[in-house]
């Protein structure tokens, strides 16, 4: 199931809950008060950490509407963050042997990690399917990290490695925009990149969340990121050095995770950063960034200069 947080632009700007069918959304409350149905779940956090029952009658009900032709097409909607409000959005970082190569490279690591690193994003840097991103305009080094990103469906405290799936109840993508001449100086300062990563949008997420049972399998997804119709980079989830067990067990020895928090985890290889040619390759205002789960989904993002 894809479930989703949306505008309909013929209506108000009033966010909605939605389940996303092929070009088609499902308006769920609309929908279960034309057919005087229960409402299963009012937001996508809601569906996907109220326990296991819930998703069987969303999808009875989604059913139900495309049987009488109650929905909306997608081009008509503004898809919005799925999960507005996590407590937190975590995300694992130097995850991929590669992606450690290119910082190093660059100065952006001072050390190879022999366990799972993380850092935060703020929640208000979520931005929207299709959002504008403002580039400051003294950053000259604007790079895209497109990521895989688990959803929590349950309070996960001491969780073990063996069981971590079951504390999973979604995945969406996350693409962790970063200015890396700011990130250069904060590692160097030991400050641990908080400003670099935390600008105003730049934790594009979404279009929507899949619930688990979408793909056989996370840990076998291609990863893609295109700028202006150009292939920038294609990676594979399997490259992950730490899986989602690795994370949550090493992480939730002390941190409490809880249900809806989001994990990023971690920037693939081929970011610009670690390209010859990365001046040529680092965001400019005006840049249409595309990232993707190759076959899947796809999460649009505009990059604008700032006025």
């Amino acid at each position: 199931m894809r479930l989703a947080t949306f505008i309909d632009r013929s209506r108000n700007n009033e966010p909605r809950f939605g389940i996303v069918r092929a070009d088609r959304v499902i308006d769920v409350l609309a929908v279960a008060d034309v057919l005087r149905r229960p409402i299963p779940a009012t937001s996508v956090k809601m569906a996907l950490t109220t326990g296991k029952q819930t998703l069987p009658v969303l999808n009875e009900l989604a059913d139900a509407a495309d049987a009488k032709g109650l929905y909306v097409p997608s081009a008509k909607v503004k898809f919005l963050p799925p999960i507005s409000d996590p407590s937190k959005l975590f995300c694992v970082g130097k995850n991929t042997k590669r992606h450690r190569e290119e910082l190093l490279a660059n100065k952006m690591l001072t050390e190879i990690p022999n366990e799972p690193t993380a850092f935060i994003k703020l929640v208000d840097t979520m931005s929207g399917d299709g959002d504008e991103v403002v580039k400051p305009n003294d950053i000259t080094t604007l790079d895209y990290e497109p990521e895989l990103c688990y959803v929590i469906g349950k309070r996960a405290h001491r969780v073990k490695k063996s069981e971590a799936l079951d504390y999973v109840s979604g995945f969406t993508l996350m693409n962790d925009v970063s200015a890396r001449e700011v990130q250069k100086r904060e590692v160097t300062s030991g400050s641990r990149f908080w400003t670099a990563k935390n600008m105003p949008g730049f934790a594009p997420i979404g279009p929507y969340i899949l619930t688990m049972d979408e793909v056989p399998d996370t840990d076998d997804l291609w990863v893609t990121c295109d700028v202006n119709g150009q292939r920038r980079l294609r990676s594979h989830t399997s490259d992950y050095l730490y899986k989602i067990g690795d994370v949550l067990e090493h992480f939730s020895r002390y941190v409490v995770f809880q249900p809806g928090d989001l994990i990023a985890m971690g920037a693939p290889s081929g970011v610009a950063v670690g390209q010859p040619n990365a001046a040529e390759l680092y965001l400019k205002a005006g840049d249409d960034m595309v990232i993707s789960f190759e076959g899947i989904m796809s999460l649009r993002t505009k990059i604008v200069a700032e006025k």
